[in-house]
């Protein structure tokens, strides 16, 4: 393929994860000023945020066969467009202080980030096959770079008063601009070459939620996923009210915390094209148990900081390495993505409102320490990410 356009379509995935990074966090830093607005408890707002995963759960099974039908080009733009539709109507809802319209708008939400996810998983997968390196972890540091920025634009927004409802506006209008332009640059959907039809058709029948290696690199990516999905819920208000900080303070919690992931993000490939997948998960794994735990128990917020820091290292690599290893194999590459996404989804935006509601009885800072039991089961699963042997493509099924 034309090396050219390899490079376009490299440089558009990034782009579409750094959007739907900044898109998500810029949701994410102010959700203390959502809960302020709508008057809720944490709890409450827990199962507020709990409509953003029914629309994920509604999406992120289907993305798969979606993608085979429009593409990852077609599938990014729904899910894009999904999410423009539901920020309208949340800025709309919070301008009125209604809670019922703030859940429609989420769920809209949540169902376009469920397709542009998988979507954009798929393609980043195609891309590292086409350059021959790990580039997985680079996506996902643009997410976390978007997120980065998206964190701190709320911060300051907050910061300034700029309400909630102007703020999402001006998403809306980035991401439908976004939506237009960006997936022309991806590449090109072809034909399946002939072995790739030989294994569809003996996979046909056969779903990717019976293979026992799919499942279990769900399982690593899930713990990953908790662990990044409750700090962009939570970290920000458990700052707020564990540490007596202000709204702005928290946001830049969240920052620090995004900045270390983006920051590992971008040169983990290194570290696993030297040392392979499980090492790195092993070692990732360990860091963001820790910095959880230093984040919890921390007196002071300079201590929360550095926990702040070492969960966020932590919590960079799990995702990306869990999504090369579900598309390790071409032909079953969107199925797999698509399972092993859906796992992690769950885990990321189902998670967090759980935890809200722990978070009602023990603070929503000591909740977070419940992630620690995922962190294991994601360390104890983390070997079945090594990568698949190409004598087992279109076969791996236990």
């Amino acid at each position: 393929m034309n090396q050219q356009a390899v490079r376009a379509a490299t440089f558009a995935t990034f782009a579409v994860f750094a959007i739907n990074g900044f898109v998500f966090a810029s949701w994410a830093a102010r959700i203390p000023a959502v809960t302020r607005i709508l008057d809720l408890t944490s709890g409450q707002m827990g199962l507020l945020l709990l409509t953003i995963a029914a629309g994920s759960v509604i999406a992120l099974p289907a993305a798969g066969t979606v993608v085979g039908r429009i593409g990852t080009a077609g599938t990014i733009r729904t899910g894009g467009f999904s999410v423009a539709f539901g920020g309208l109507i949340v800025s709309i809802a919070l301008a009125q202080h209604s809670v019922a319209l703030t859940a429609v708008g989420l769920f809209f939400f949540g169902i376009g980030i469920g397709l542009w996810d998988v979507a954009q998983n798929i393609e980043g997968a195609d891309v590292e096959r086409h350059r021959g390196r790990t580039l997985m972890p680079q996506f996902h540091g643009g997410f976390s770079g978007g997120a980065l920025i998206g964190a701190l634009v709320g911060a300051g927004l907050s910061a300034i008063n700029v309400s909630m409802s102007a703020h999402l506006l001006a998403i809306v209008v980035i991401v439908v601009i976004a939506m237009v332009f960006v997936p022309k640059y991806f590449l090109p959907e072809v034909a399946p070459s002939a072995s790739q039809q030989v294994g569809a058709t003996a996979a046909k029948g056969r779903s990717a939620w019976t293979e026992k290696r799919t499942l279990l690199v769900g399982l690593v990516v899930l713990g990953a996923a908790l662990t990044e999905g409750a700090a962009n819920d939570w970290i920000a208000k458990a700052t707020v009210d564990g540490l007596n900080a202000s709204e702005a303070t928290g946001a830049i919690m969240f920052a620090v915390f995004v900045a270390s992931m983006t920051l590992f993000r971008f040169f983990g490939g290194r570290f696993i094209d030297q040392f392979g997948r499980v090492a790195v998960l092993y070692a990732s794994l360990g860091s963001a148990l820790v910095g959880l735990v230093i984040f919890v128990v921390a007196p002071n917020m300079v201590l929360a900081g550095v926990g702040a820091v070492l969960w966020g290292a932590g919590a960079a690599m799990g995702f990306p390495m869990g999504m090369s290893a579900a598309a390790d194999d071409p032909a079953r590459a969107a199925a797999r993505v698509s399972v092993v996404s859906t796992i992690g989804y769950v885990a990321f935006l189902a998670g967090p409102p759980l935890l809200g509601f722990l978070g009602d009885h023990v603070t929503i800072r000591w909740a977070l320490l419940a992630i620690a039991v995922a962190i294991v089961a994601s360390i104890l699963t983390a070997p079945a990410a090594k990568p698949l042997p190409e004598s087992e493509f279109e076969t791996a099924s236990s």
